[in-house]
């Protein structure tokens, strides 16, 4: 202020700072002047603004179906959407909108699109990718969102193409109710309270069946529990879509499912007519593309007689037939350019289509012809073949009529399964079906994409047709894929992969419990203009692709000769009485066993596979430590295998999964993880290794693992051997025998023993001895194996878990020879001079004493002084009360004996007479004391007496022994 001052009147240089206050009103100076405020009042302070409170009016209407309390709500969610409806049961709620374009596009079609979504937030999950969002639609998503679209697509009215946009989502999800058909109920609502012209509304219920009780809108867990999963939706009259998934449920029951649950599904009809009433808009006029009955007329005229001849010709092919109406198309249209006719022309496509639906249809009802001349009930030739593709594991080829697919079956591991991330349901899927529809099998030209709904829709269809019949987890545990290819499509090639796919499935030697074959059933109706309702009508079997664009319905069944797997109904009109449908079921029923019976002549059982191309499967059990050195860091070990060997390791809690498409894969990686884990040694074995060192006294042979044994010089030939040197060297790789293993673990090797004998050794071995033989590897030699049943005992490997299967080799438990033979095997079993004496004395004690009832290993072991001998192994100790007090079938007739067989036998040979005592009586014979703590058998002969009583004394001799080395004794005359 003072600066202003100075410019202003040099004598105001030094004014004083109280004029310069605001509270004295001195708040201007202008021209040098000082200037007065005004006396006017302050403004008033504005108060703060604060937020109002909006209402949402908001409708909602409840009601109970089943068990479940059902919510309908409008009016708070998605309010500038056409319509929009949130449904609720328990903790599940799906929010369903409705819009449509206001445009007024030129089109012959409805373009309606329905998009369903599960995103995770659902159930409070963070997606698990890279980018923590959802990505594309899932399988789930789609076929959810052809279940919404098949029932409420008949009912938009004819002439209706303005595009119309389904959405519905999860937005919250308890994991008991399937919002699958919470979706589809509260879509119908949200159409019935747009403006778009509709004519529902429509229900939508879920059957399930446990112990032959039907269960209405069950839960995930019931469902586990049930044989039928059926989606039925309807109108107030009429049936608009069923889907089925069952376990060869009778076409009696099915039907009985279906006239419950049309009931059912009219109690969601008067919530949503009510809704409507309350908040629901005012239906808009649209513009309807119909044909008028002059352009009709005129085209009828021109087309309709040569439309007549072409299908009264039943030696016209789909091709052939398909030119000859294209080109009646392209006449009418010269015809009608040169009246200079454009609004007939712009409809032009529409009116031949439907001249030909007229057509065909008034003489398949007049006549009952089909197009290609065949019956109403007859089923087109069928072509079958399996094992076409010898080189994979499974594959088969089916043509009906001009139908021709092609399928394949491949096997892999449990962990290979697929991983689902949908809300409800399991987390993964052992059994895939995948369908291929591509351009060339309609010759045309087109381009690959992604998921294609349809082929999803009818991969999964005929998933559920075979999973009815495939084998339990617990007995089949591999990982099935079966690849369907189209070659060839005339109509119902998901029907055709149903046939082709059973008949793969059994040509890779799974074990089906039946085959399934599917068939497509088709309706031509004739319809009263007034009333609307059905005059007269017929039931196709097996329908052409052309019957299925001009029929009214496509009626997918497939099953077995026991019952049905699977359904799929697809209906045009707005709607088919359910008596017309439960009649249809008959109809599929004999067209079914017709095609069970030539796919049965060409495959009827699992086939059993060769050793080439079989595939193979093996478990192996390891601790954990083990397993994560096989691994390597970050998974390198396992890359490396799996892409040296062309197999696929898989590893959980545990557990070792191999899995090789053929026998010899599976050795490579077998060897491969024998290499880094390497595998117990174990007594008669037959093992690979490589020569480390060579001494005077023998060679070092190191196995795989880190492990050495000795290949002593008297073991290296059945010659004399002067030199070892001679016979090996260093890094040489043989294949040797372990013929003896100490307590501190040194392993004992044989060359000669895996060398053929010399004719002057072979003179001397006892006839009937019992060979060593070395058992095959724990894998599933094919998969017929597994559908025999056959499950082999296997030893086990290093850090293995007793009991579970293995591959590596064993031998018997005991071999009885010669005596000199017998000597031979005491000095290489492994027991040490001090371990056979205090077993021989303790045995000879108990013996000579009152025998003592030992009720366990535990009191055997405390009462006598083995548990104390630190020479005694913990398998000698196993071995030795394992025979004492019988294996887990309860088989104690021979404990004594078997145990003085492990001990020692070399003073008992062929024809060795004894004086015995007889140690317990038997129904079917003696148990003898024959001295030395050593038991034997005498079997009783017909008629022969048996008074005998312990502590008898008799003259026997041996005759022979048991495969466990057992001797069996026979009276001496005296």
């Amino acid at each position: 202020m003072s600066s202003l001052a100075t410019k202003t009147h040099p004598l105001l240089n030094n004014l004083p700072p109280f004029l310069t206050w605001r509270a004295l009103g001195f708040r201007t100076i202008c021209s040098g002047r000082l200037g007065f405020a005004p006396c006017e009042p302050a403004p008033p302070t504005p108060a703060p603004s604060v937020a109002g409170t909006k209402v949402l009016e908001t409708f909602k209407e409840e009601f109970e179906i089943g068990s479940s309390l059902i919510t309908l709500e409008t009016g708070k969610i998605a309010r500038f959407a056409n319509g929009a409806v949130v449904l609720g049961m328990d903790e599940t709620k799906v929010l369903s909108t409705v819009t449509s374009s206001k445009g007024d596009s030129v089109r012959d079609f409805l373009p309606l699109t329905v998009d369903y979504q599960e995103k995770q937030f659902a159930q409070g999950v963070i997606p698990n990718t890279y980018m923590r969002r959802e990505g594309a639609p899932k399988e789930r998503e789609l076929l959810v969102g052809r279940i919404i679209d098949r029932p409420i697509r008949p009912l938009f009215p004819a002439g209706f193409y303005h595009e119309v946009q389904v959405m519905a989502s999860v937005l919250s999800s308890d994991g008991k109710q399937d919002p699958d058909v919470m979706a589809a109920n509260a879509t119908s609502a949200a159409l019935m309270l747009s403006d778009i012209p509709w004519g529902g509304p429509i229900g939508m219920i879920r059957i399930g069946r446990i112990c032959g009780q039907f269960i209405v809108n069950p839960t995930m867990d019931e469902l586990s529990l049930s044989d039928l999963n059926l989606v039925y939706a309807c109108t107030r009259e009429k049936t608009l879509m069923i889907d089925v998934q069952a376990r060869e449920i009778s076409e009696k029951d099915l039907e009985a499912g279906l006239r419950l649950a049309h009931p059912e599904a009219v109690k969601y009809l008067e919530p949503q007519i009510r809704l409507a009433e309350k908040a629901g808009k005012q239906k808009k006029e649209y513009k309807l593309s119909m044909i008028s009955e002059q352009t009709l007329e005129k085209v009828s005229n021109l087309a309709e007689a040569r439309i007549e001849a072409v299908f009264t010709d039943p030696s016209y092919g789909k091709f052939q037939r398909g030119e000859a109406l294209d080109k009646i198309g392209q006449d009418v249209k010269k015809a009608l350019e040169e009246e200079c006719d454009e609004e007939s022309l712009q409809v032009l496509p529409k009116a031949v289509d439907t001249v030909r639906k007229r057509v065909i249809r008034k003489r398949i009802i007049a006549e009952g012809v089909r197009v290609d001349g065949r019956q109403l009930d007859e089923v087109r030739p069928i072509y079958c073949e399996s094992g076409n593709l010898p080189i994979l594991h499974g594959s088969s080829l089916f043509s009906r009529g001009d139908t021709q697919v092609l399928c394949t079956v491949t096997l892999g591991a449990p962990a290979e399964a697929q991983r689902l991330e949908s809300l409800v349901g399991p987390p993964t899927k052992r059994f895939m079906l995948h369908y291929s529809f591509p351009p060339f099998c309609i010759n045309e030209v087109g381009k690959r994409v992604g998921l294609n709904r349809r082929e999803v829709g009818h991969g999964t269809l005929a998933e559920k047709a075979l999973l009815a019949v495939l084998p339990p987890e617990n007995d089949f545990p591999y990982t099935v894929r079966v690849n369907s290819e189209v070659m060839a499509s005339d109509g119902s090639t998901s029907m055709a992969t149903v046939c082709g796919g059973s008949m793969a499935l059994m040509d890779a030697g799974i074990p089906l419990q039946e085959h399934v074959a599917g068939v497509s059933v088709g309706l031509v109706s004739e319809v009263d203009p007034s009333t609307g309702e059905i005059k007269d009508y017929r039931i196709l079997t097996d329908i052409l692709g052309l019957e299925d664009h001009l029929g009214d319905m496509d009626f997918k069944i497939a099953g077995t000769r026991i019952g049905v797997t699977a359904i799929q109904l697809d209906i045009k009109p707005a709607g088919i009485p359910l008596d017309i449908i439960c009649e249809c079921l008959e109809h599929a029923h004999k067209g079914r066993l017709q095609i069970l019976d030539h796919m049965e002549r060409e495959i009827s059982a699992p086939r059993t596979q060769d050793d080439r191309n079989s595939p193979r499967l093996a478990t192996l059990k390891y601790d954990n430590d083990t397993l994560r050195r096989l691994i390597g860091p970050l998974g390198a070990l396992k890359r490396k295998i799996e892409e040296e060997t062309g197999g696929r390791i898989s590893v959980s809690d545990g557990t070792l999964t191999v899995v090789a498409k053929n026998q010899s894969v599976m050795e490579k990686v077998l060897e491969k993880v024998d290499f880094i884990i390497g595998r117990e040694i174990e007594v008669g074995g037959i093992y690979k290794g490589v020569v480390t060192s060579v001494k005077e006294y023998g060679a070092f042979v190191e196995f795989n693992g880190g492990q050495q044994g000795l290949l002593h010089v008297s073991e290296l030939s059945h010659e004399p051997v002067s030199r070892v040197s001679d016979v090996v060297s260093v890094g040489q790789q043989l294949s040797l025998r372990c013929i003896g293993q100490d307590v501190r673990g040194n392993i004992k090797l044989s060359l000669k023993a895996v060398s053929p004998r010399p004719e002057a050794d072979v003179k001397g071995v006892v006839e009937g001895s019992v060979p060593v033989n070395k058992q095959a590897t724990d894998v599933w030699a094919s998969v017929g194996d597994v559908s025999n049943g056959q499950n082999p005992e296997l030893p086990m490997r290093k850090n293995e878990t007793p009991g579970v299967n293995s591959s590596t080799s064993s031998t018997p438990a005991v071999l009885i020879r010669s005596a000199a033979e017998c000597d031979e095997e005491e000095k290489a079993s492994g027991f040490s001079q001090s371990s056979k004496s205090t077993l021989k004395s303790t045995l000879a004690s108990k013996s000579n004493s009152k025998p003592k009832k030992f009720t366990s290993q535990s009191d055997f072991f405390s009462s006598t002084n083995i548990q104390k001998s630190t020479s005694f192994s913990q398998r000698e100790r196993e071995k030795l009360a394992e025979c004492l007090f019988g294996t887990e079938d309860g088989d104690e007739d021979n404990k004594g004996a078997r145990a003085e067989a492990i001990v020692s036998a070399k003073n008992l040979k062929l024809g060795t007479k004894v004086a015995a005592k007889v140690y317990q009586v038997r129904a079917r014979g003696l148990v003898l004391d024959l001295g030395g703590g050593i038991r034997g058998m005498y079997r009783f002969e017909n008629n022969e007496k048996t008074d005998f009583v312990v502590g008898d004394e008799l003259l026997v001799k041996c005759s022979s022994f048991t495969g466990k080395g057992i001797p069996v004794v026979s009276l001496v005359d005296s």
